[in-house]
């Protein structure tokens, strides 16, 4: 798992969700009808960026996040993510954390996982899943080294694949989460692009990470150039000089993104950011107008 490439990406967002951030619910009287039947799936966030206060008080502080707004929520495998602080919850079972999450007022939709803990551990993974209800198991990174030839991310690709062919006899979509790294050249191919040839599109669906918008690639792009391979997406917006602001203040074009969500088959997405974001993000989709 290459737990840096998030920490780049998410800075010094790593902090607790400050008072200032849960003081007050979303004005849900602001949310009209037709904005709800377009964007037709939960509001989702991504539980990374409040990890210190999560592994805390884990009930308290998802009630918090769903007082902003949220309605869904996808989790780090606390066995995968033992290192990163999530230990304590590994004492859950799947029906004892499906139960929390629930009673927060939350749908527990999905999990990020590494590969070590899939090619070590898969049935037992695909189990909690099972029973704790999720229908998505999103690995997070190969964990390849930072010289990793073109060969190395096919091989990988390969292993999920077999991975994905098992979880979804049972019932669950495997899904792949980039980052920054996919989308480097490697002997002139983007290393996206060679996954994308690479994964079996009925085994293996992408979770793309919106972020790498700092790099010049847009979510829009690759969902018309790749319909139907996409099963969810992570949420982030920044300002031009790269810093961290709630969506629809920044430079991704919003309406572009879900204008292009049906085509590429995404069916859950969760922000990702700085909690300070949170409840500006959550107010920003529940009332977006195409």
């Amino acid at each position: 798992m290459n737990k840096l490439s998030r920490r780049q990406f998410l800075g010094k967002s790593a902090m607790g969700i400050g008072s200032a951030v849960i003081a007050s619910k979303i004005p849900f009287d602001m949310i009209s009808e037709s904005t709800s039947e377009l964007i037709k799936m939960p509001i989702g966030f991504q539980v990374w960026t409040v990890r210190e206060e999560l592994v805390k008080d884990f009930p308290g502080t998802l009630k918090k996040v769903a007082g902003l707004g949220y309605q869904s929520v996808e989790m780090c495998s606390p066995p995968g993510y033992e290192d990163s602080g999530f230990g304590p919850l590994m004492k859950l079972t799947a029906k004892e954390m499906k139960q929390i999450i629930n009673d927060a007022g939350l749908i527990f939709m999905s999990t990020h996982y590494g590969m070590d803990e899939l090619r070590n551990h898969l049935d037992e993974r695909i189990q909690f899943a099972l029973e704790s209800g999720q229908k998505q198991m999103i690995l997070s990174s190969f964990g390849l080294p930072g010289k990793a030839m073109l060969d190395d991310w096919k091989k990988a690709a390969d292993e999920l694949n077999k991975m994905g062919l098992k979880s979804k006899e049972s019932g669950i979509q495997m899904g792949y989460h980039n980052h920054d790294m996919e989308f480097e050249k490697i002997d002139d191919t983007l290393v996206y692009d060679a996954l994308m040839k690479q994964f079996d599109s009925d085994y293996v669906k992408m979770q793309f990470q919106v972020a790498v918008i700092r790099l010049g690639y847009k979510a829009s792009t690759y969902f018309n150039k790749y319909p139907g391979r996409f099963i969810s997406a992570h949420l982030a917006d920044m300002s031009p000089d790269g810093k961290t602001v709630p969506l629809g203040k920044g430079i991704v074009d919003w309406k572009e993104f879900f204008a292009t969500i049906k085509t590429a088959g995404i069916k859950d997405f969760f922000v990702e950011m700085d909690p300070s974001t949170f409840k500006e993000s959550a107010i920003y989709l529940h009332n977006f107008v195409s």
